[in-house]
């Protein structure tokens, strides 16, 4: 009798282990792991454009420089070229502050060389610009007083002052700086004396040229009652002739 209880509960020890067995879970999967990151892709050259539509402000500058072909100039030249650049860029609000159809009134030259005012051919970080030499030659082409001069300095509290002569603003960020290219946005339109000064004082005329052809005077003949031993000796030989004639 034993022997039967010792098999019966041999039997339920078998199946209370294989339920057991039956009803846990399977062990979960090893986590997948993830995939390797690909290498950055190589940066492309700054595309002037794309930075001022990126940053969503400079509608009006960009249809000038879209108009004037400038844009695509300064992309080529960053393209396919190593030159450096650092550009001072007006937001909408700075032209909105213009007076009403001042750039109507410019031709497509004077377009031109006010977008180039706001650009300087060479990259200028911002903490160096207490370090350049005044006034700035700027795209736009030279720095005489009733050209296109350009001043910047650097306050005691690092603002950078940007100055045309007629009016003046300060850089308010920084759009985009790698090296080559600098973007700086600043709040009020440079306007260039070229374009917006008064013009240079005429010059003074020559003075008149003195003739080297001119003829000389005249020796005046003295006037006189009285004549000479020449005119004596003349008359006297005339009476002569005409007595000789009447023999």
């Amino acid at each position: 009798m034993s022997s039967i209880y010792r098999l019966f509960y041999y039997m339920l020890f078998l199946a209370v282990v294989n339920r057991t067995v039956v009803g846990q879970a399977p062990a979960p999967a090893p986590p997948a792991l993830p995939p390797s990151t690909p290498p950055p892709a190589p940066t492309g050259p700054p595309n002037v454009t794309a930075i001022l539509e990126k940053a969503g402000k400079f509608s009006t500058l960009l249809r000038l420089m879209k108009s004037t072909k400038v844009g695509n100039r300064l992309n080529i030249e960053l393209n396919n070229t190593n030159d450096a650049m650092t550009i001072f860029a007006p937001t909408d609000a700075a032209f909105s502050e213009l007076s009403f159809g001042t750039l109507n009134k410019l031709d497509d030259r004077d377009k031109i060389n006010l977008i180039q005012y706001h650009i300087l051919s060479s990259y200028i970080p911002i903490a160096q610009f207490d370090t350049i030499t005044n006034p700035v030659v700027t795209e736009a082409g030279s720095a005489g007083p009733y050209d296109y001069p350009l001043n910047v300095t650097t306050t005691s509290n690092n603002t950078v002052i940007v100055s045309s002569g007629i009016d003046n603003t300060t850089i308010s960020d920084t759009l985009y700086t790698d090296g080559q290219l600098a973007v700086y946005q600043i709040d009020k339109v440079l306007l260039p004396m070229g374009i917006f000064g008064p013009k240079p004082p005429a010059p003074a005329p020559a003075p008149p040229k003195k003739s080297s052809d001119a003829t000389a005077p005249l020796p005046q003949v003295e006037a006189s009652g009285n004549m000479g031993l020449r005119e004596n000796i003349v008359v006297a030989l005339m009476g002569a002739a005409v007595g000789v004639l009447w023999l």
